[in-house]
This record gives structure tokens, C-alpha cells and sequence, in this order.
């Protein structure tokens, strides 16, 4: 099927079975294309939760669409390409956690979204690289236990030094791997781009860059700058949405290594396939629906 038929065919699909598809910034641009709603982790979870359809088609990875039936368990739930995961969210289990829950009884427990629903269960609140700063800033205890991603917590812990963040020992494969003297080679060969980086990147990383943050807000300071050359240290998925917004500004990836295969997987193809045959349904118990879903409503609370 060429593409201008799937196209064709999905967007049928979709108002017939009064559905929404909703992609990630680090999805394929073809996907992006199609959908009708494209962001981070944040603006993703806040439309699923409010949203009136039917089926959401969540392009993205499993703990994505997990969250989307957490906080939408009356709405079917696909995920189009069932073994899109992630290797961070797998670095922590709902086991290991409770395991480090009884050695720091005093400790607020924040779980990053990029976590399975069985961990979000066993946790007091979730954030995103969006609104971490917040959620960290929003609690009253001072020691935090925070899973998953040592980087984004390191990154935490140095902008609010008031609270005692302990780290796990978890990151994400693709940010994690770059190195700082890639970054520097970068600078030196574009002296007047700026540096952006995701705070899932090493903190010797993210004190190299001009600006840290979550890709909605990477694709916000870029637009918003009056700058119009950027090294942009995230997933190269979301060149395609900055590009799309500055087309005389000129960006360059910091790394050629930032890229998701997980994210990647997703494809025109797979999103018609799976209104077409409702898959791969997303379907959690009620006892972990119910406990997760406090964790994520609260934090949707503190960042309304």
C-alpha cells in the first residue's frame, strides 16, 4: 500500500471508529505527520487525559501507552508496534522497589514516567523531564528516592540542592552513550550554535550546554530564540518538529548516535494495522490502574 493510501485509510479509520493517534517528538516524521497530537512526555499524558475519544493510537513506546490506560482506563489503548519498550523503564522493577522502599522508610518515592505501570503503582508521584524541577520543588519531605534515570535525577539534584535525591542506577541507552568529547567537537566545529540538551544526558553534558531541557521545551527555546544555530542534544526524532518551525534556522545533532531504535519501530504501515485490526490493546489490572493512577494524577495536579 503506498503511502497516500494509508493515509487515505487511516484518517477513514479514524473518524469512523472515533479515534485519536498521538506520537512522540522522537517518532518518524511520516508519523508525526499523521498525527493529531505530537509531543513529550507531559502534553502527551495531558491530552489522554482529557481527550473524548474512543481509541487512542498511541505511537510511542509501552510505558507510553501503559500511562494513556491509566489515566483513560474506559478507552481502548493501542500500541502499534507491541515490542516498542524501553530499556530504561526495564531497569527498574516493581520487586527492586520495594525492596529499596524499606531501606529509606522516610523517603518520598518520584518515578520519571519512563517506567512501567507496576512501578508507577509503588510510587508517590510521577514526573516528566518537563516537570521534574516542579514535582521535586512540590514535596515536603527532603529525601527522595527517584527512579529511574541517574541523569535526570543528577540534573534534579544540582537545581534543587534543598532535597537529598537518591539516585538509582538506571538511564537511558541513547542519551547516556554520548560522550563529552563528541560534544566538544561539535562546538568546536559550529562555534556560534548554541548547545541544547535533554537532562537524560550525562551531567558532564549538560554543563557544557547553553540550555537543558525536556524536547517540548528544546523546540520552544529554539523558536523562541533569537539565535538561529543550534546543536541539538536529544533523539533526532525531533528534528523534524524544529525544522518544521524555523525553516531559515539551521540545526546540527550533537551526537549521530541519538537515536531511539525503540521509537523508531513505529511506522505508517503499523499505524494503519492497528485500527484496522484494534491492535496491540494495551490492557492493566484495576488494582494497578488504581494505585498508578494516583501516582500520575498527582503530578498532573501539581503541573496544572
Amino acid at each position: 500500500m503506498d503511502k497516500h493510501t494509508l493515509i487515505s485509510n487511516i484518517n477513514k479509520m479514524k473518524k469512523e471508529q472515533n479515534a485519536v493517534i498521538v506520537a512522540h517528538n522522537y517518532q518518524v516524521d511520516e508519523v508525526q505527520e499523521v498525527a493529531d497530537v505530537v509531543g513529550d512526555s507531559l502534553a502527551l499524558s495531558q491530552f489522554c487525559a482529557k481527550n473524548s475519544a474512543d481509541t487512542i493510537v498511541f505511537c510511542g513506546v509501552h510505558f507510553m501507552a501503559e500511562s494513556a490506560k491509566i489515566l483513560s482506563p474506559e478507552k481502548t489503548v493501542l500500541l502499534p508496534e507491541i515490542n516498542a519498550g524501553c530499556p530504561m523503564a526495564d531497569m527498574v522493577t516493581a520487586d527492586a522497589l520495594r525492596e529499596a522502599k524499606k531501606k529509606y522508610p522516610e523517603a518520598a518515592v518520584v518515578c520519571y514516567i519512563n517506567s512501567s505501570a507496576e512501578v508507577k503503582a509503588e510510587c508517590d508521584i510521577c514526573c516528566t523531564s518537563s516537570n521534574a524541577l516542579t514535582v521535586i520543588r512540590s514535596i515536603e519531605q527532603k529525601d527522595i528516592l527517584f527512579v529511574p534515570d541517574q541523569n535526570l535525577g543528577s540534573y534534579v539534584a544540582k537545581m534543587v540542592p534543598e532535597k537529598n535525591i537518591i539516585l538509582w542506577k538506571g538511564f537511558c541507552i541513547t542519551h547516556h552513550k554520548v560522550k563529552a568529547e563528541e560534544v566538544l567537537k561539535a562546538k568546536e566545529l559550529h562555534p556560534d550554535a548554541l548547545l541544547l540538551v535533554h537532562p537524560e544526558c550525562k551531567p558532564e553534558i549538560a554543563e557544557l550546554a547553553d540550555y537543558v531541557g525536556s524536547t517540548k521545551q528544546i523546540i520552544d527555546y529554539a523558536k523562541n530564540s533569537d539565535n538561529d544555530k543550534f546543536i541539538i542534544g536529544t533523539e533526532m526524532g525531533v528534528l523534524y518538529q524544529l525544522k518544521k518551525d524555523n525553516p531559515t534556522k539551521t540545526f546540527y545533532l550533537m551526537s549521530n548516535g541519538l537515536i531511539c531504535p525503540n521509537m523508531k519501530k513505529t511506522s505508517l504501515q503499523s499505524v494503519h494495522d492497528a485500527l484496522a485490526f484494534k491492535r496491540y490493546n494495551i490492557t492493566l489490572s484495576d488494582d494497578i490502574i488504581n494505585r498508578a493512577s494516583h501516582c500520575l494524577n498527582k503530578m498532573l495536579e501539581v503541573c496544572k
